[in-house]
């Protein structure tokens, strides 16, 4: 599996151990050693001020794991096999599938600029000069920002010919497109669900590892010890994922214990049907002035939490996931059914979907793959795939596809009609062209994918985004 931090090396020690106890049915016996195990007696390279913090934050990740907010804490002296207990006797999965852990978040400095030791003090002092609000000073030589006059304008910065001033963000914050995640009175960081999308920028931008996604792992292994069938429906993202076939990937997962794997592109052939239709209806024959798309669950919450003038340019089509939990549901009506995909979104989306139960993340599938021994991905355990399955369903996950297999799947005549437009990664600019285009747009096909690249980067993909896009559009032929 790819690693870009040490943070993403942490976590996935942690959901390894825990998932080998889930698999051997110990966890409740020895879950309480993990940190220790981790974090051992004389251990000398601790992330955060000693051993007994590292411990404590182990803790509260494996909690996170267990499927719980750190906010839910009510004792601190519950034990993580206390925790596990009460995560084996719940009956639903969480609504809000992030949690901040306010011990590890370092209450990073507000955004500001800072003069460096780099500083010259020079004659010409541009900074000061271009400072429209009097923040700069100059003592003993060196250049100094008042933060009571500073408004973080930047302009010191760009005009220092020795760029001796620098822009410090707050990561979490600066990474989230729509301002959901903000400071409290002590400076801890906390996520707004009013206004979060669930893109999972947080999640991969906090270099504490104060991000916390809440997992179903425990609902997971409860399913496979139950008396009902327990079906994956696996996102086309998973094609990128591993260096082997789609056909050898959908056998390991079904290796794991799942009685049935079906690809979610099967799901995504009647959104690739359903869009093309209603794209020709409203846009080409009624004369609307433009459709988006809508199978992006962090796109589909901003459009109608932040943009709700484009709200009504959304398509109405319902997305792969959907419509592939449909097919599984009047396949095996009384299954535990299991949606593997790349992001934190998608787990928001699942929990609403009347036929999902349960969401697995790419990096949790990994990690399962290790914790359980199902490595190596050899032919004989290939499944036969689908072959009613239209190639271009199977390029959803990389940007592009989507817009792609719509435009295919349109009659000749309106061929020449689309005039199509990628907003590829929703960011601040994102947000700023789609409430442009609400009032005038240039083109009249619009995709928009939260994450640039599309699915193969999303918060819990485990491989590298730029290979996974080339394997995705590789199977998409």
């Amino acid at each position: 599996m790819a690693v870009t931090n040490n943070t993403m090396i942490l976590r996935r020690e942690l959901l390894t151990r825990i998932i080998r106890l889930l698999h051997e049915n110990t966890l409740e016996e020895h879950i309480d050693r993990i940190p220790y195990q981790m974090r051992p007696k004389g251990y000398e390279e601790v992330s955060r001020c000693c051993i007994y913090k590292d411990r404590a934050m182990l803790k509260y990740r494996a909690m996170g794991v267990l499927g719980f907010g750190i906010d839910e804490e009510e004792d601190e002296m519950t034990s993580l096999a206390e925790y596990t207990r009460m995560a084996f006797a719940r009956e639903q999965v969480s609504e809000n599938p992030l949690s901040v852990m306010t011990d590890a978040c370092s209450a990073c400095v507000k955004v500001n600029y800072v003069v460096t030791n780099m500083c010259r003090g020079c004659v010409a002092r541009p900074c000061e000069v271009n400072c429209n609000k009097d923040a700069i000073g100059f003592v003993n030589g060196q250049a100094h920002i008042d933060p009571a006059k500073c408004v973080n304008c930047g302009l010191c910065m760009k005009n220092c010919p020795f760029h001796a001033i620098v822009y410090i963000p707050v990561p979490c914050e600066e990474s989230c497109p729509v301002g959901a995640i903000s400071k409290d009175e002590q400076g801890k960081e906390h996520i707004d669900p009013e206004k979060c999308i669930y893109c999972g920028r947080c999640l991969s931008a906090c270099p504490f590892g104060a991000v916390v996604e809440k997992s179903h792992l425990v609902e997971l292994f409860k399913a496979f010890r139950s008396d009902k069938p327990t079906v994956a429906l696996v996102a086309p993202a998973v094609a990128g994922q591993f260096r082997t076939s789609l056909a050898n990937i959908m056998g390991a997962v079904r290796k794991l214990g799942f009685d049935d794997v079906i690809e979610v592109a099967k799901g995504a052939d009647v959104t690739t049907t359903n869009e093309a239709a209603e794209f020709a209806e409203k846009v080409l024959e009624e004369g609307q002035a433009f459709m988006t798309t809508s199978c992006c669950p962090s796109y589909y919450m901003l459009a109608h939490k932040h943009v709700p003038e484009v709200a009504p340019f959304v398509s109405h089509t319902r997305s792969p996931m959907y419509y592939a939990a449909e097919i599984a549901r009047k396949r095996y009506p009384d299954a535990t059914i299991v949606f593997v995909g790349p992001c934190v979104a998608k787990r928001k989306e699942a929990y609403y979907d009347p036929n999902v139960d349960l969401m697995l993340s790419f990096e949790e599938l990994g990690t399962m793959f290790v914790a359980m021994g199902v490595e190596g991905f050899t032919d004989d355990m290939a499944v036969e795939l689908d072959d009613k399955i239209m190639p271009s369903s199977r390029g959803y996950a990389a940007s592009e596809g989507v817009m792609s297999a719509v435009a295919g799947q349109l009659p000749a005549e309106y061929k020449d009609r689309i005039r199509p437009i990628v907003i590829n990664g929703i960011d601040k600019q994102a947000i700023r062209d789609l409430k442009s285009y609400a009032r005038s747009c240039p083109g009249n096909m619009v995709e928009v994918m939260a994450c640039e690249g599309g699915c193969v980067n999303g918060c819990n993909v485990i491989a590298n985004p730029k290979v996974a896009a080339r394997q995705v559009k590789e199977l998409a032929k």
